[in-house]
């Protein structure tokens, strides 16, 4: 078996949780054979001292189809 890793980010206005759902789901839609997910980092926007978007960078294996 041969995998490909791709890095994305994901966003959520909710929390990180979420931010790590949509990227997955968004990556899903194009991409087949999804393994699994490595979250390498979490950041948000700021906005009035409050946070707007959370953001999760994110790596997503896939097996490469032959």
């Amino acid at each position: 078996m041969v995998v490909k890793v791709i890095e994305l980010v994901g966003t959520s206005r909710h929390n990180w949780t979420d931010a790590v759902d949509n990227a997955v789901l968004e990556a899903a839609k194009t991409v087949d054979a999804i393994l699994g997910v490595e979250v390498t980092n979490f950041t948000a926007n700021v906005d009035n001292g409050h946070i707007a978007e959370y953001k999760a960078d994110v790596k997503i294996a896939f097996q490469v189809q032959h």
